[in-house]
């Protein structure tokens, strides 16, 4: 089979029921001896991926190293997203190889009901020295939306506990993302986020503009006065407020200004309502503070990390509270916290973690994020010349280019895999979140790439 057989379509397209990766023939030629047609046959008609219809075009990676994927037809990708914002160390690090590879020797996996073990200790203690105080109770899940299903849950069976089950509501900001599980959907945007098609069977919460101060801007006392009012006139009935601080994720990649998240933790103080961080894509780094928190010196009463949380190896995450919240919950109706994955705090994603969490401490990340900041505000700022784009922002290891209208998703992350580069843009938004072990030479091939595409929208 060769690249001119017209049954072969790679090049611009990703591999689809018809196409077949290069170096593969009919029957097992490919990485591994795999038969890659019947393999993409078979994913694209039975395999659902996320947000996509079935059948939608994928490419099929076979390895990964470093900064790089590898895909079946031999081309090799600098991956701009850290699959999803996890991977902040790259692929196939040696450190998280041995963590984990060491664990599996020991124990993949053990209930976490009425046993416990030593990693999920070991991380446990991490998380309580790298968070601040009064945060100390740590409750380990499965995934993102798991840990903010966890942060509700025990902010509602606080208010219970407390005597107030009419606290039950939860407040939020427009613009935001906080994942796919049902509670986890009710407090994402109503209108503009992944999940409008649910509207009416998910909780009915209370939602602020954006904050509409940018993270560089001189602060405006009036971009909190809407969410002040909304917090005065509902405190009876909010449990809590929920927000991703400083730098709004998946909902718009949208930076907002540290004093609105100071006057926020003073309004909750002030009407008694509990704050919840979520965290999960921007903590370990990723502003370039460790918690985004840390921008306004402000600590929540429940916090929620996840994603980088073991440097991308293993689906885990963590929400952690403080020992008030914890004790009322413990002295409540039910006794216990109600949650309990069958795979909470799975010894080899938490290994993982330790790993993770150490790699990242003992070397430089601030400098790492600081320079990819300053290479991301210098590459990416001539886009904003561009007729196609509206606007351009960065912070931390975030760049951000924002299109006038939205972009052909496929098309656009189909360019970027011909220019070498794995970027997948979505809505109006074409970003990049890079691992921190990108050097300026891979950034700049990436931020090259960003501007070329978008320059012939």
């Amino acid at each position: 089979m060769s690249r001119t057989d017209p049954t072969f379509e790679t090049g611009s397209r990703a591999c689809t029921a018809d196409s077949r990766p290069a170096g593969t023939g009919a029957e097992g030629g490919g990485p591994g001896g795999r038969d890659w047609a019947r393999a993409m046959a078979f994913d694209h008609a039975h395999l659902w991926h996320p947000y996509a219809p079935l059948g939608a075009p994928v490419w099929p990676v076979v390895a990964a190293d470093g900064v790089r994927l590898t895909l079946a037809d031999g081309r090799r990708l600098i991956d701009g997203m850290s699959s999803w914002w996890a991977a902040i160390h790259g692929y196939n690090h040696p450190v998280l190889n041995q963590a984990v590879s060491a664990q599996l020797g020991r124990m993949a996996h053990v209930m976490f009901g009425g046993l416990t073990h030593g990693p999920a200790i070991d991380l446990g203690q991490r998380l309580v020295d790298l968070t601040p105080a009064p945060l100390e109770k740590v409750f380990l899940c499965d995934s993102g939306s798991v840990a903010v299903e966890v942060a509700i849950k025990m902010a509602l069976q606080y208010w219970q506990g407390r005597g107030r089950p009419g606290k039950h509501r939860l407040l939020t900001v427009r613009g935001g993302y906080h994942g796919d599980t049902f509670a986890a959907m009710s407090v994402c945007d109503p209108v503009t986020g992944m999940h409008r098609l649910f509207t009416g069977l998910v909780f009915k919460q209370l939602f602020a503009p954006r904050p509409a101060c940018r993270f560089d801007d001189p602060w405006e006392p009036s971009a909190i006065a809407e969410f002040a009012d909304l917090i005065m006139a509902h405190a009876d009935e909010l449990a809590a407020v929920i927000l991703e601080p400083i730098a709004q994720g998946a909902g718009g990649m949208w930076f907002y200004h540290p004093q609105y998240l100071r006057e926020v933790r003073a309004l909750c103080d002030a009407h008694g309502v509990l704050l919840i961080a979520d965290e999960i894509a921007t903590g370990f780094g990723r502003t370039g503070r460790l918690l985004a928190c840390d921008h306004a010196r402000v600590t929540p009463d429940i916090l929620c990390l996840g994603k980088a949380l073991t440097g991308g190896y293993m689906t885990l995450a963590a929400t952690l509270t403080t020992a008030d919240i914890a004790t009322v919950i413990g002295h409540g109706e039910a006794g216990a916290l109600m949650h309990g994955p069958t795979f909470m705090a799975n010894p080899l994603a938490c290994a993982a973690a330790v790993a993770s969490i150490d790699l990242l401490t003992s070397g430089d990340w601030q400098a790492r994020v600081d320079g990819i900041a300053r290479q991301l505000v210098c590459e990416l700022e001539p886009c904003r010349g561009l007729a196609a784009v509206s606007d351009v922002r960065v912070l931390g290891a975030i760049g951000v280019v924002e299109t006038r209208a939205a972009v052909d998703a496929s098309a656009l992350t189909a360019r970027f895999v011909d220019a070498g580069v794995w970027v997948r843009p979505f809505g109006r938004l074409v970003y990049v979140m890079p691992p921190y072990v990108m050097d300026p030479d891979d950034l700049s091939v990436l931020t090259a790439a960003i501007t070329r595409v978008v320059a012939d929208l």
